[in-house]
């Protein structure tokens, strides 16, 4: 900065020596006679010399419209160094005076008009023609009073002391003429001028004003007589011609021009008004001084004189009168801009208001009648925080210091630069007594500030209501999932903070159980009135500072805070419990609905590492977890959360992950049980069960496991993998090896896949089946869908539906697992069923209990009655296949006939072409042993599966022939029934223990 200071500075310091160099060598007479001519001379035309160059230099380098002036500045100056060089070249070579009709006189005569022409280039012109008179008013009004004064002076007696021709006579005027003139446009430039480079412009106006004051100095008789080259006079004619070769420099040199900020980056105008005003007065008082000069000298009023200062006094008379115009057009035009304004200002719908430094009101707007409901004129002198609603003046005035603060530092920082404004918000009472909210734009206007202000309170409702939909539900108005973890959340965290003993939060999830129904039934509309009814009966119910929310559907919460006991907390879930169960009457009609709440309770979280979020959503999620486990267990009823099931789910989480990874990375692996006839001993079919290969390469059973591929994804993924294996395993067995070359072929046997209905009405299920059979080209009479439990009564529709497009395929359909699980015996004589199969539960006691043999009788009669094949899985010991006989059961599987197999056993067994049957009094020998298998081949498969277990592994169904039904149609496929897994599946194989048991209870196959 330093730097730059001083590299600015140096120019003006090196011109400034220069020519108090030359001054004070002129007063000192330079030492000598010679010298002094040499410099008054060739030092002068040196000066004028480097001027011209500059300028010729600067001009022809430089564009714009300012090129032309600096050309004839650089020639008039040119004409100066000529002259000068020409009177040096008389009296130091030739050694003889001045000529009086030499070059020299005629190149000093042409510096003023190549001047005047530059300065006319320069000066700034008029777009009017009152402009055009004006600007040539006042050039002569200068002038005219500079000629009338300077002929009082001395042209007066120039002009009588000439001698000679007319034409030396004006040659002698021309001189002071000219630089009147020059004068005169010079003092207009200043206060006309243009504004593009106004340090050049201004400097070489100075240059030209020295050279003519020392021009007009030289006009006067004595010092014109007493004249020598090298006298102080030269001096001035000197620093003239250095300051007009610096000139056109100068900008580059200087800093740059402050901009105001509503020109558009152009340098600000310096317009000096007053003198500009005062010139015509300031040329008609030295108009007056020059008459004065004659009147009081006792000369005689000098012709010229008079004409000039009539010219002067006529033209000063015309100035005022255009002035006088000009005055009324401006007042007009103000006039004017203020009627503009003022209908602006009192046409807007805006308030405006100015206020002093003290806050009174200098002005108000009419638009404060139509938006305050106040009249403007009562409001002025008035304080302007006597409008602000008291709990809002100390912000408004926090808000207006900081403001004038931030204008004071811009001001300092940015000098020139536009003031900031800033927006306020605030409410103000109206005529009516209501407090509107307002917004107002604040600026500075002198002392005090001007308010725009605009009535926002629409606005401000808008944004409430839009802030209150966004955390409220809008059916119910009760606050939405967002708001209640909000609150959840600071409950958490302040409490924590707070550490109040004993303090805790309680967390309630509600679930409405029967509402689908509802909805179904009456219609969504009148599910929204239960909705809302069921709302109203939860905040009635619970305390004033607890919070009821709803999150969607019929899923509701409440927050619990303050020093409640786990018994209170479930005392009042078990009032919203009953509060929600009573009836409701809607429409005239009473409906009912019940609740399952789930409870998880919270502690405040404290430490620096508490994290009220995480803490809120791990609550939230078991509020959720208990709610599910209470409609697990029956639904209407309230449980409390517990570690255990948290335990339980990432439990089955796991479950469901492995049985993923089972499926997609061939985990699975396939057995067959043969299904047996009971009159024959005939291998009639089989049904497909998937075992789990472990690591190891041993095959378990785990019943947790298989149990969970009934939910979820996963559970559907499973369900397509059994039915293309099982599909494509079976057509491979259509042609199976003979021992000999007379024994006939096995006839082929149909495989049954067993599926629960969940399963069996996902979406895709019914595609998968067609394209199995398709791709396998198994015929569909080979293939049976065994639905192991009939699900809920909501469900048998939809399971009808499935069931006859499958029978429509050509695909047989049994019920499996009869006499277990649910299911109403309406939905069974609906449902187009081929075959029924009795669970194992029955089946188990049929040769020691009189009452297992009844119910079990009593089954089959009901599946014959109905056109039904008979079937029974689980048939392990001979009296129970007895016991079937006798009943009229048709098919049986189980331990009795052979476990599930691989496929090279399954294909013998099936080569043998049946299993032998006991004898006729095998029901009466309670303690008989199972029927041991039939010899087998040893496996000559290095990979051969160990001979499956009978711990939790699922009984094959029985193909049974065809059975005419009450339609007509022949059923002729076998079903499926539900996985039963427990100790009395096979009582001969125990659970394996210890190393040989799998990580979920699984049960390791022993090798057969």
């Amino acid at each position: 900065m330093r730097r730059l200071r001083a590299s600015r500075t140096l120019p003006g310091l090196v011109l400034g020596v220069l020519c108090l160099s030359f001054a004070v060598g002129a007063s000192a007479g330079w030492g000598s006679h010679q010298l002094s001519i040499f410099m008054g001379d060739f030092g002068l035309a040196a000066a004028a010399l480097g001027a011209a160059l500059s300028c010729l230099v600067y001009g022809c380098t430089t564009g714009g419209h300012a090129r032309p002036a600096w050309l004839l500045f650089g020639l008039s100056s040119l004409m100066v160094a000529f002259g000068n060089g020409t009177w040096g070249w008389y009296e130091l070579v030739v050694r003889r005076a001045l000529p009086q009709d030499s070059l020299a006189e005629y190149a000093f005569l042409l510096f003023a008009p190549l001047a005047i022409t530059g300065v006319l280039v320069l000066a700034q012109h008029p777009r009017s023609a009152a402009g055009w008179l004006c600007l040539l008013l006042d050039g002569w009004l200068i002038a005219g009073s500079l000629f009338t004064l300077s002929w009082s002076l001395a042209l007066g007696r120039i002009a009588e002391g000439e001698d000679g021709s007319p034409l030396r006579i004006a040659l002698s005027l021309a001189y002071p003429v000219l630089d009147i003139l020059l004068v005169s446009l010079v003092v207009g430039l200043r206060f006309g001028g243009r504004d593009g480079n106004r340090a050049a412009v201004h400097t070489a106006m100075i240059a030209l004003a020295v050279t003519v004051l020392c021009d007009a100095l030289f006009t006067s008789p004595e010092l014109r007589n007493s004249y020598h080259s090298g006298e102080l006079l030269d001096a001035g004619w000197f620093s003239g011609s250095l300051l007009l070769a610096w000139a056109p420099w100068s900008s580059r040199w200087r800093r740059p021009l402050r901009e105001h900020p509503s020109a558009g980056g152009l340098p600000r105008r310096r317009v000096a008004t007053t003198f500009s005003a005062l010139t015509p007065y300031a040329a008609a008082a030295v108009c007056t001084a020059g008459i004065l000069y004659n009147a009081l000298g006792g000369r005689e009023l000098d012709r010229v004189v008079c004409a000039a200062a009539c010219t002067v006094g006529l033209a000063l008379i015309l100035r005022q009168g255009v002035m006088l115009l000009d005055n009324l057009s401006l007042a007009q035009e103000l006039a004017h801009k203020e009627s503009h304004f003022r209908s602006l200002v009192q046409g807007s719908s805006d308030v405006i208001m100015i206020a002093g430094a003290n806050g009174v009101l200098s002005y108000v707007s009419p638009a404060a009648l139509g938006v305050y409901g106040r009249d403007p004129e009562e409001l002025v002198g008035g304080n302007l925080l006597d409008l602000v609603h008291p709990e809002d003046i100390d912000r408004v005035l926090s808000e207006v210091r900081r403001y004038l603060a931030r204008v004071r530092l811009t001001a300092h920082r940015s000098p020139g630069t536009a003031e900031p404004s800033a927006r306020v918000e605030c409410r103000i009472g109206s005529g009516d007594g209501e407090w509107l909210h307002v917004e107002s734009t604040v600026s500075r206007h002198r002392d005090g500030l001007i308010l725009n202000s605009r009535d926002v309170t629409e606005r401000v409702m808008l944004q409430a209501q839009l802030q209150h939909n966004a955390f409220h539900d809008p059916l119910t108005d009760l606050p939405n999932r967002a708001l209640f973890t909000q609150r959840l959340r600071g409950a958490l965290g302040a409490r924590g903070q707070q550490g109040e003993a004993g303090a805790g939060v309680a967390v309630l999830f509600l679930d409405l159980d029967g509402f689908k129904a509802v909805n179904d039934t009456a219609g969504h509309q009148v599910g929204d009135e239960l909705l809302v009814q069921a709302a109203r009966r939860l905040q009635g119910a619970v305390r004033s500072g607890d919070t009821v929310a709803r999150f969607g559907g019929d899923e509701f919460a409440a927050l619990v805070c303050g020093p409640l006991g786990r018994l209170q907390v479930q005392e009042l879930a078990e009032r919203l419990r009953v509060a929600l169960s009573e009836p409701y009457w809607i429409g005239g009609t009473e409906l009912s609905v019940a609740a399952s709440i789930g409870i998880a309770f919270g502690t405040p979280e404290r430490g620096p590492a508490a994290d009220p979020r995480a803490a809120a959503d791990e609550l939230m999620r078991n509020a959720d977890l208990a709610m599910y486990r209470a409609k697990s267990e029956g639904k209407g009823r309230v449980v409390l959360y517990s570690p255990a099931m948290r335990a339980d789910l990432e439990r089955r989480s796991e479950l469901e992950e492995r049985l993923r990874l089972a499926v997609r990375e061939g985990g699975f692996t396939l057995l067959h049980q043969p299904v047996v006839d009971l009159a024959s001993g005939a291998v009639v079919g089989v049904e497909a069960k998937a075992r789990w290969r472990s690591a190891g390469g041993l095959l378990l059973t785990p019943a947790e496991f298989l149990r969970s591929a009934d939910h979820g994804d996963a559970a559907a993924r499973f369900a397509r993998w059994l039915v293309h294996e099982a599909v494509a395993a079976a057509a491979d067995r259509r042609d199976l090896p003979t021992r000999g070359r007379s024994a006939l072929p096995p006839p082929p046997v149909p495989v049954a896949v067993r599926l629960s209905a969940e399963r069996l009405c996902t979406p895709g299920l019914y595609e998968t089946v067609a394209a199995a059979l398709r791709d396998s080209r198994l015929p569909a009479g080979d293939l049976v869908i065994e639905v192991a439990r009939m699900g809920p009564d909501a469900l048998a529709d939809e399971l009808g539906r499935r069931l006859a497009a499958l029978r429509r395929l050509g695909v047989s359909t049994w019920l499996a697992g009869y006499g277990a699980g649910s299911g109403s015996l309406g939905a069974l004589a609906r449902l187009p069923f081929d075959g029924l199969k009795l669970d194992r539960t029955l089946v188990q006691d049929l040769g020691e209990s009189a009452v297992g043999r009844t119910l079990a009788g009593h089954a089959l009669r009901l599946g014959r009655d109905l056109g039904m094949s008979t079937a029974a899985e689980g048939v392990d010991l001979p009296r129970q296949v007895a016991a079937l006989q006798e009943l009229g059961c048709r098919r049986a599987q189980g331990s009795a006939f052979a476990p599930p197999l691989d496929e090279p056993r399954l294909r013998r067994a099936l080569a043998r072409r049946g299993y032998p049957l006991p004898g006729p009094h095998a029901a009466r020998r309670p303690h008989a042993a199972p029927l041991p298998a039939p010899p087998q081949a040893p496996n000559p498969a290095p990979q051969a599966a160990p001979h499956p277990a009978t711990h939790p592994a699922p009984n094959p169904a029985p193909h049974p022939a065809p059975d005419t039904r009450t339609s007509g149609r022949d059923a002729a496929a076998p079903g499926r029934g539900a996985h039963h897994h427990g100790p009395s599946d096979l009582p001969e194989h125990r659970a394996a223990t210890g190393p040989g048991a799998g990580p979920h209870g699984e049960t390791v196959i022993p090798p057969a």
